[in-house]
């Protein structure tokens, strides 16, 4: 097992990111605006730990971080209140406060961030309604757009860009397109909207396939059939994190460019419907996509290493590269900054904790220790793959050259 050492100063950022300092609605007056939240810390909230590396490989890993795309496949780079028990008022004012400073020492030069999805519930408590994810979305970017570091990207020229000049690019995704109920032309909008990345079912099923939650999966409807190629026309890639297996495999086949896992693991190395089996790993790479290995707390667990941490993490990475190939491998930490666990806990029905982690018993932590934030997982992840002795060709492409490939095909431009 890897050497882990305490990380409880704050971290020098692994590239200059132009941050001012800018918090979240600072253009506005909290308390009067909306609600002064009390927030979670984004750096130093848990004391998480990062790989031993000696001076040369620390070396190495920052070299790594100036000349390499960074891009995380999945996270969501929000801030949560400390009060989880409030959290559902909290959603209900529509406001997601971004970690800007958590993101400032990252090494990120660009984040698929998933917004909130289902549990932006400003009028629904079910979630996943049109007015909501709209709402969700455009106070979201009126945010960014008060500030210079963050931007928002539609392009991959947007992402070469934002690592040029200090930046970073911020990919608006959705893990489900319940949404979109049975209007195709809502993609469309979305699409105008800047949405780049879009999931085919959260776990529930919804008019275009089965979720992972449903018992019996159907695969894609002739309906999620017109809104696979709609997408594909339209330029945004595709996610099957949250499919059932048929819809998945239905899905890679339908469409005509290359699609994404974005967050996920092997089931064969933890037998949870939240995992992909081999053969939708092997579908997705031979169609020439991506897997992104997710972190997200009791996810990416294994017989090896039950307890959830950067090692077990790790350990669905190097099974599915030695599956399909270091070229269809990436990292979707889906991590956050703030009490995942808690999060998880408050929100059990709404995300599907419980269809999703199946019977399994494992031991519940109270943080994922080496990958907790988006702050702390990318430089742990290159610290590990420096310490493992892989090459620099390797890494690259595991941080950004896949993702970036399948971009080029997938994205109109």
């Amino acid at each position: 097992m890897t050497d882990l050492k305490d990380a409880q100063t704050t971290p020098a950022p692994m590239q200059q990111k132009n941050y001012s300092g800018y918090k979240s609605f600072s253009y506005l007056e909290a308390g009067k605006d909306y609600p002064d939240w009390p927030l979670t810390p984004e750096l130093n909230r848990v004391p998480s730990r990062s790989p031993e590396v000696t001076p040369e490989q620390e070396a190495r890993v920052r070299r790594l971080f100036q000349e390499e795309l960074m891009i995380s496949l999945h996270d969501h780079c929000f801030v949560a209140p400390q009060d989880l028990s409030r959290f559902l008022e909290f959603r209900r004012w529509g406001r997601d406060f971004t970690g800007y400073e958590g993101l400032s020492v990252s090494g990120l030069d660009a984040v698929f961030d998933n917004l909130m999805n289902g549990t932006a519930m400003i009028t629904s408590r079910g979630g996943w309604k049109w007015d909501d994810t709209i709402f969700d979305l455009g106070m979201r970017l009126s945010d960014i757009a008060h500030q210079e570091m963050v931007v928002h990207c539609k392009t991959t020229g947007d992402i070469v860009n934002a690592k040029k000049n200090g930046q970073i690019a911020f990919i608006v995704s959705l893990e489900g397109a319940a949404m979109i109920e049975n209007e195709l032309d809502r993609l469309d909008i979305l699409y105008g909207l800047g949405v780049r990345c879009m999931g085919i079912a959260y776990s529930e099923g919804n008019a275009l396939g089965a979720g992972l939650k449903e018992p019996r999966d159907g695969g894609l409807t002739v309906f999620g059939r017109q809104a696979v190629r709609r997408m594909n026309r339209l330029g945004i890639a595709i996610d099957v994190s949250h499919s059932g297996d048929q819809t998945a495999l239905d899905t890679i086949e339908v469409s005509d460019k290359p699609i994404f896992i974005t967050h996920a693991g092997a089931r064969a190395l933890w037998n949870s419907n939240r995992l992909k089996p081999d053969d939708v790993i092997k579908a997705c790479a031979d169609k020439g996509g991506v897997i992104g290995i997710e972190a997200a707390p009791h996810t990416t667990l294994t017989e090896q290493h039950p307890r959830h941490s950067l090692e077990s993490f790790m350990e669905h990475f190097e099974y599915c590269v030695n599956l399909v190939g270091i070229d269809h491998v990436a990292f979707g930490p889906d991590a956050l900054f703030g009490d995942h666990v808690g999060l998880h806990h408050a929100l059990s029905e709404a995300l599907s904790i419980g269809a999703s982690r199946g019977h399994l018993q494992y031991e519940e932590v109270e943080y994922v220790d080496g990958i907790e934030n988006p702050a702390e997982a990318f430089p742990n992840i290159v610290r590990w793959l420096v310490k493992h002795d892989y090459s620099d060709a390797d890494i690259a492409k595991a941080v950004g050259g896949n993702v970036m490939r399948v971009l080029k095909e997938a994205w109109y431009r």
